[in-house]
């Protein structure tokens, strides 16, 4: 079986490694010239993390990033405060990376391309597609180079503006607000602290300002700031302007502008997630507001999902993409649009994220169309001690491309390749308790780490 990714942004690259480990043939393809330089989607969920950790890239994420950081907060030139987007959270023995990491997309994006090149597989810039059939065993895909594939599968991983997703004629739903504008992008600030992050905001309005968070791997800041009628002038100039506008001339002189561009609020749903043989997933099935930071997360989460069904290849189990996935992304725009319109109403605690935006609490419970793999909510991970005494975790026997079938107290030999009993080769008090099991009960675990 072979696989073409169209989108080599994080949706694209970790769906292809999740192909990849598990042998599939897959090609990940990109229109851009060259890779993406900008933070963007900087902020990483405890869900994401735990997906890092699976893929083996969760070391150098965290060795590369910084923990979210405390806010300081101006109102017309005055410190009133300091505030946190969400306060520091220990780990427990079913949570082991509670708190989000903050680490620019194109940092995030050159981890996972040089573990995908572990595999074998270089993603191939200036190639995009143009055009695609599909029949009832394989899609045929026309590229910009001139080159014609035939593929198994084809999935839509490029973006909000997607060429697959259009080529299938999904309808997009969701709204646009022309009314509401800002200016994002990195730069670098002398006189800034580069330890913390900063709000300023306007004295007769104090939602209303700039943010300016530290990026990690330099000395530069993501800034926010919003845009007043048709100006959408990009420049250090402009920008610079703003920050003296709202912290006041002298308290940041701003240089090293890498990457700028104007953002409008903007949240659509793809009226289905596939046809045929072809799948869209990321910003080509959903758009967000930044606000709650779940845009690039859910996109990760989708080719976490989309993965391994892929690799399976049965029809019941491929079916269950669209369901499980749509289902929550309606969810999760649900979430960010609230704390869009906390900001535009000028609620202080947008500027807060709360427990439904770390996305532990993601289940595929109770949804009709999953019945063959039903299910289910995210396993927690515990600790265990196996019979010589060495230290594990669950999470670490979950690792890697295979279903887990997890068993407490067992009396019976087990025929399933990946079996791991608790109470019997591993002790784990807390694997009793964070599974609400009883001696003699089995749970699988899927490959994405939830229950089935």
């Amino acid at each position: 079986m072979n696989v073409l990714i169209a989108g080599a942004g994080p949706t694209g690259l970790t769906l292809g490694i999740e192909l990849a480990r598990r042998g599939i043939a897959v090609r990940v393809i990109d229109k851009a010239t060259e890779f993406f330089n900008g933070s963007r989607g900087d902020g990483l969920q405890p869900r994401t993390l735990e997906v890092f950790e699976d893929l083996g890239v969760l070391d150098e994420v965290l060795r590369r990033g910084r923990p979210m950081p405390v806010m300081k907060i101006y109102v017309g030139g005055r410190f009133v405060g300091e505030r946190r987007m969400a306060e520091p959270v220990e780990p427990t023995p079913d949570i082991p990376y509670p708190n989000g990491h903050m680490l620019g997309q194109s940092q995030t994006e050159q981890i996972l391309r040089t573990k995908l090149a572990e595999y074998g597989v270089q993603v191939e810039l200036a190639t995009a597609i143009v055009g695609f059939t599909q029949v009832d065993d394989f899609v045929t895909a026309e590229l910009s180079t001139g080159e014609t594939v035939e593929v198994a599968y084809l999935v839509g991983a490029d973006g909000g503006r997607s060429f697959v997703r259009k080529h299938l004629g999904i309808a997009f739903e969701g709204t646009t607000d022309e009314s509401i504008r800002m200016l994002l992008g990195d730069v670098a600030a002398d006189g800034l602290d580069h330890e913390v992050g900063y709000w300023f905001g306007a004295e007769d309005n104090p939602m209303s300002g700039i943010a300016m968070t530290p990026l990690s791997g330099g000395d530069q800041f993501q800034f926010g700031a919003p845009l007043d009628g048709e100006d959408a002038d990009t420049s250090l100039e402009a920008l610079q302007e703003v920050v003296d506008k709202f912290a006041g001339p002298g308290t940041a002189k701003l240089r090293d502008l890498t990457w700028s561009t104007v953002w409008r609020p903007n949240v659509r749903l793809a009226a289905t997630f596939r046809v045929g043989r072809v799948f869209i997933a990321g910003d080509a099935a959903h758009v967000h507001p930044p606000t709650g930071g779940q845009g690039l997360n859910t996109g990760v989460q989708d080719a976490y999902n989309l993965g391994w069904k892929l690799a399976d290849g049965r029809e019941e189990v491929l079916a269950t993409y669209e369901t499980e996935r749509r289902t929550n992304a309606e969810r999760v725009l649900g979430i960010s649009q609230d704390l869009m319109q906390k900001h535009v109403d000028g609620d202080e605690s947008a500027l807060e994220r709360g427990e439904n935006t770390r996305q532990l609490d993601v289940s595929y419970r109770d949804l009709a169309d999953t019945r063959p793999l039903t299910s289910g909510d995210r396993a927690p991970d515990a600790p265990l001690v196996d019979a010589e005494g060495n230290k594990v975790r669950l999470f670490e026997l979950f690792r890697g491309p295979h279903e887990t079938l997890l068993r407490f107290s067992p009396t019976t030999a087990s025929t399933h390749p990946r079996t791991v009993d608790i109470g019997t080769t591993y002790t784990s008090p807390e694997a009793f308790t964070h599974y609400y099991a009883a001696a003699g009960d089995e749970i699988l675990i899927r490959p994405d780490g939830y229950l089935a």
